[in-house]
Parts: C-alpha cells; sequence; structure tokens
C-alpha cells in the first residue's frame, strides 16, 4: 500500500438525530487511503457504508473527528469550498446512474467539464477520450432511454472519469445489472485505475464487486472490522486497523494456503 495518504479518517464520529436522541452511524472511524488504492467499504445495509462514502465525498461532515481528503478538512470546508473540491477532484458512480435523459451519451459526459468551465475544444478531447475508455464511441449521439442498464452505467462512469479525477467514489455501482454487465463494468473500472493510477473506494455488499477489491474495509453497527488487503503470493500485509493478535492468529489459522485472499 501507498504511503501518500490521499484521504485520512481519523477518530471520526457520525451521528443522526433520532426522536429525543442520537443515532451513532459511524464509531471511532480511523482510515487512511492511498493514491492508486481499488479499495471497498463492505457490509449489510446499516453498516455505515453509505454514510462513510459521503463524508468523503464532502456530501456530509463529520459530528467528531476529523475527515481530510486531498489535504482539505471536510468539517471547516464552507459549501462553496465543498462544492468546488467535488467538482474538481472527486468522481461519483451511483447505482441508479443519474443520466439527464433529455441530454445525449456526449452531453451526459460533458457536463462535469462545464462546471469546470473548460474551453470547448479540450472539452471534446476529454468527452471523446472518456467514451473511448468505456468503449462507447458508437453510442455519443444517443439518449439514455436508447440504452441498456449496462451501458447506462459505462456513460456513469464515462462521467466521473473525464475530468480525471483523483478519487472516484462508487457507490453499489453494479446493483441494477446482471453478472455479465457487472463484470463489464468492473473491468473497465480496474483498468482505469491501473492506467490512471486513480483511487477508487466503492459501497457494496455485492461479491462480484469484493471479487475485484484490492483491499477490503468490512464494516458492522459503523465500526470497522476488518482492514485486508489482497495478496496474489500469500505475503502477509498490514492493513490499517489492528484487531489484536489473537483475533489476527485465528484468522491466519484458517486461510487456505493457495489462490487469491484477503490479508489483513
Amino acid at each position: 500500500m501507498q504511503n501518500s495518504h490521499i484521504v485520512e479518517l481519523k477518530n471520526m464520529i457520525k451521528q443522526f438525530p433520532m426522536g429525543s436522541g442520537l443515532f451513532t452511524a459511524l464509531k471511532d472511524i480511523n482510515l487512511t487511503f492511498g493514491k492508486g488504492e481499488f479499495a471497498g467499504l463492505v457490509g449489510p445495509s446499516g453498516s455505515g457504508k453509505t454514510t462513510l462514502l459521503n463524508i468523503i465525498g464532502s456530501l456530509d461532515v463529520p459530528t467528531d473527528g476529523s475527515a481530510v481528503v486531498l489535504g482539505k478538512s471536510i468539517k471547516d470546508l464552507s459549501h462553496k469550498e465543498a462544492a468546488n473540491l467535488r467538482n474538481e477532484h472527486l468522481g461519483f458512480i451511483f447505482q441508479t446512474y443519474n443520466l439527464l435523459p433529455v441530454y445525449t451519451v456526449y452531453e451526459n459526459v460533458e457536463f462535469p467539464l462545464l462546471l469546470l468551465r473548460m474551453p470547448p475544444e479540450e472539452r471534446k478531447k476529454a468527452v471523446t477520450e472518456a467514451l473511448e475508455w468505456v468503449g462507447l464511441s458508437d453510442k455519443i449521439n444517443s439518449k439514455p432511454a436508447q440504452l441498456s442498464g449496462g451501458e447506462s452505467q459505462r456513460v456513469a462512469i464515462a462521467r466521473a472519469m473525464v475530468k480525471k479525477p483523483e478519487i472516484v467514489l462508487a457507490d453499489e455501482p453494479t446493483a441494477n445489472l446482471d453478472a455479465k454487465n457487472s463484470h463489464h463494468i468492473l473491468q473497465t473500472m480496474e483498468n482505469l485505475n491501473k492506467d490512471l493510477h486513480t483511487t477508487f473506494i466503492f459501497a457494496t455488499h455485492d461479491e462480484k464487486v469484493i471479487h475485484y477489491l484490492k483491499r477490503k474495509i468490512s464494516l458492522r453497527d459503523g465500526k470497522v472490522e476488518k482492514d485486508e488487503v489482497k495478496t496474489e503470493n500469500g505475503e502477509r500485509m498490514k492493513g490499517e486497523k489492528e484487531n489484536g493478535e489473537k483475533e489476527a492468529g485465528e484468522r491466519r489459522k484458517g486461510e487456505k494456503e493457495s489462490g487469491h485472499r484477503f490479508q489483513e
């Protein structure tokens, strides 16, 4: 794992009002992410993974502790500063695609560049390149209603990647796709991660996504339960969270000696 941390979460807590009290969605989160990671927040519904993704994406703020993304303290940003961080440095992929139905594929992918006020010729080059990455150059003039689910999600990936963000946040990106399209989407994101060294952080409970992750962070009841790094040669790699030598020893005892696996 790389040493340069572009996301740092320290003693982070997130609470929401509930009735006369507070619901604690995230508890004492301590995580870092480096450039070029392909990582996932994994857990059942209600585990806190989407809340955590929202804070990293400056869509929400911690109640306590700190979240620093690309050197910016999330809770200290104004609304305008948070919007600038998202517009300039972050890409988002959602399970529902969120394409604008009245616009073409080209126009949907171009939209983030309009927010950045990029000159027309630069926009054209960037959009064309992004659609080539996802294999949709032939759909440039199509409207979303003319696309399949897999094609729609590939447009969403192109839109997220067109500005070449440092971080892409993907919330259940395969939830509405069949197995074949899911693997196509994941292979596309994996290739972009390798080619552009973009950091991808997923929120998911989909086993198809988990298979592709290089790092799996398991959440349960708002806490980090495990933080594991995938290896190909069985070499043990230290994760960001220590769960105690006894617990780690028990896990190692039960591990298989062959094939890909996640390691703390």
